[in-house]
């Protein structure tokens, strides 16, 4: 993660928000405005809700969720940098994005 430049020395950043943050999704009109990452739990699930609609998500495994992950439009971060943890977060939004719908 990047030091914001006040706490490194430099200038204070700006109200307006950097390139690098995320912009909401209500403001961003559903699209991302950068690359998912493995952090992005809920905009990847329901990048996979769109995506596999008839998938329950309890039902997929660990090793299809990572696959069908890395392989979402959008999703450009390091396909080692998942975890368990990781995974399971991204199931349970999924879920709740599943069960919504």
């Amino acid at each position: 993660m990047e030091i914001p430049r006040a706490e490194r020395g430099g200038e204070p950043q700006p109200e307006a928000r950097r390139a690098d943050m995320e912009i909401p999704r209500a403001e961003r009109g559903g699209e991302r405005e950068r690359a998912m990452k493995w952090t992005d739990a809920e905009d990847i699930a329901i990048a996979l809700s769109e995506r596999y609609p008839d998938i329950d998500p309890l039902t997929a495994r660990f090793t299809d969720l990572h696959r069908w992950v890395v392989a979402l439009p959008g999703f450009g971060d390091d396909p080692k940098a998942s975890s368990e943890g990781i995974l399971e977060a991204i199931q349970m939004k999924w879920l709740d994005e599943w069960r919504d719908r």
